[in-house]
């Protein structure tokens, strides 16, 4: 996803009612977030819904890492070698 500009993907929420269609088209012309303002604040964002799906995947693979970071980080580690050589004894894996 490229950089947000500012002058192209802010709008108001009155824009968006008015415009809808050609603010979807530049959203998934894009891929970039769309930040929809009310009162001149912003307040929402629009995503395409691709971009909004690898976010997702993301932050699950993200939970999935953690605890692995949280024990590297602690020092529960050891060498690959040592444990693929007790996967295979486990698992009854010759080779």
């Amino acid at each position: 996803m490229s950089r947000i500009s500012p002058s192209e993907d802010i709008r108001s929420v009155t824009d968006l009612k008015r415009n809808t269609r050609d603010i979807l088209d530049h959203l998934h012309a894009t891929g970039r977030p769309v930040i929809l303002t009310v009162n001149g604040r912003a307040d929402s964002v629009l995503l395409d819904v691709r971009v909004y799906e690898k976010y997702l995947q993301a932050g699950n693979f993200a939970k999935l890492l953690a605890p692995a970071e949280r024990e590297a980080e602690s020092g529960r580690t050891r060498p690959a070698r040592d444990f693929l050589k007790e996967f295979k004894r486990g698992k009854k894996i010759q080779g």
